[in-house]
């Protein structure tokens, strides 16, 4: 348990306020006062409502005085990333081509489900334009920094949520992923990050990225990201790909099965995932981590799901959404855009209708590759990503090869076109001090189980924030 009220963790949050050792007030005040103290300086919120988060303190601070809190993260300080609708804030997506002034009167379903469990909204945290790649800086917000090396990307596309989360700006933040926007930065910024099952969490508006988006929580603890998952997996019926309900009409308890360990799992472990190049330091790290498992009783084996190539299929999906994207604006608000969305938009807006359902017949044979993998294994897990984080203010690394974000984040994206659950867990430190990630991946619909070897690892190797 940290001392440092910002550094606390939602379920310690929520003890406090019950035992009445501490009041929502005081986290909240702790909390806008880091963000006070580095949101300059790393870039994390391009909107910050300090007065109507106290002004929601407050309220929270009734209900727990009189023991009637509104729901699971009464009070807990959240931060949204400006992909997801908040009501009364300009949602930006990054972009000036978005008009601030217009109405914003409607909560996207997460936002909608952690306002009815009472949590404390802090603010809109920065993403790179529409979230169109794996690191974070926008012609709208410039770019954001890693805390554990300024000088260093914290990732993307939910940069903006790692670096709050990270730093004790926030507790719980809202992440969105779909090629590894959730997991990449929590890798880069040692947190833990969760991409559920496509459909697990309700999404509206759908993402002009189609059935590639998942949202999901981001967190310093794996209990946290089971709290949030109890909240923002509730049903909305604003979105038809939703997955029914997991229990009785309301989402799962996933809090209650967490700590079932991993023993006697069957665990595969995929190093290069394809032979994918990894960086020494970064394999190492991952294949201690790899060791833990078999510690807590889990049977780990080395295999390769052996997928086909998935970056063509990948770039024909995630392209063709950008193309899509720009049908909804001006010739002078593409102009204005990030350079390099506007390249890949123009590349996929160049694709023909029967080359996109080719990659759709690939996508599909992606999917049930891995649906016979977990035949036999219950979990894979993988490297989050192959390289630490590196240059701030980059697509990507310098003379790393390849044209685009989709070359260094080989493991991630393919659980993107399988819809799968996949969580990035922080497993240690390079030589220059910046963190690694495991990467878990679970079969389709197996949230719980992610969660569960996720915890199990917390619980053998814990986590630590960057030292601020």
């Amino acid at each position: 348990m940290s001392n440092d009220i910002a550094l606390m963790s939602a379920s310690e949050l929520v003890a406090q306020y019950r035992d009445g050792s501490l009041s929502p007030i005081e986290a909240t005040r702790a909390t806008l006062a880091r963000v006070e103290a580095h949101n300059n300086k790393l870039n994390a919120f391009n909107l910050v409502d300090a007065e109507g988060a106290l002004n929601q303190a407050r309220e929270s601070e009734e209900r727990w005085k009189i023991g009637a809190p509104r729901g699971r993260v009464d009070g807990v300080p959240t931060a949204i990333k400006d992909l997801i609708l908040t009501k009364g804030w300009p949602t930006l997506r990054g972009s000036h081509a978005v008009r601030p002034d217009q109405p914003w009167e409607e909560d996207a379903p997460c936002v909608a489900r952690l306002r009815e469990h009472g949590a404390i909204l802090i603010g809109k945290t920065t993403t790179p334009e529409f979230g169109w790649k794996g690191v974070t800086d926008s012609p709208l917000t410039g770019i954001t920094r890693n805390p554990w090396n300024p000088e260093r990307t914290p990732g993307g596309s939910s940069g903006g949520s790692a670096v709050a989360v990270a730093c004790g700006m926030s507790a719980l933040s809202i992440g969105t992923d779909g090629g590894g926007s959730i997991r990449i930065p929590a890798a880069f910024t040692g947190i833990f990050g969760f991409k559920p099952s496509f459909g697990r969490v309700p999404a509206f508006p759908a993402s002009p990225f189609g059935t590639l988006a998942h949202v999901g929580p981001m967190t310093r603890t794996v209990t946290d990201a089971a709290i949030m998952m109890s909240v923002i997996a509730e049903p909305d019926v604003r979105d038809w790909y939703a997955l029914p309900p997991a229990d009785g009409g309301k989402a799962a308890d996933y809090p209650q099965t967490l700590d079932r360990g991993v023993k006697d799992k069957r665990i595969a472990f995929s190093s290069t995932l394809g032979g994918h190049k990894v960086d020494p330091e970064i394999a190492a790290l991952v294949a201690a981590a790899v060791k833990r498992f078999t510690d807590l009783g889990a049977h780990v084996e080395e295999a390769d799901p052996e997928l086909p190539d998935c970056s063509e299929t990948f770039r024909y999906h995630w392209f063709a959404g950008a193309a899509n994207l720009f049908t909804g604006f001006t010739k002078d608000q593409i102009e204005g855009m990030d350079p390099g969305l506007r390249e890949v938009a123009a590349q996929g807006a160049k694709f023909s209708l029967l080359d996109y359902l080719a990659a759709v017949k690939q996508r599909e044979a992606v999917g049930l590759a891995m649906n016979r993998f977990h035949e036999t294994y219950d979990l894979l897990l993988t490297p989050a990503l192959p390289i630490p984080a590196f240059e701030a203010g980059l697509e990507q690394p310098r003379n790393y090869g390849g044209d685009r974000w989709v070359d260094w984040t080989p493991f991630s994206y393919p659980f993107n076109l399988t819809r799968q659950p996949a969580a990035s867990v922080p497993c240690g430190l390079t030589s220059q001090g910046l963190p690694a990630g495991l990467q878990i991946v679970g079969p389709l619909y197996q949230d719980s189980r992610v969660l569960q070897a996720a915890r199990a690892f917390e619980t053998a190797q814990p986590f630590s924030m960057p030292p601020l």
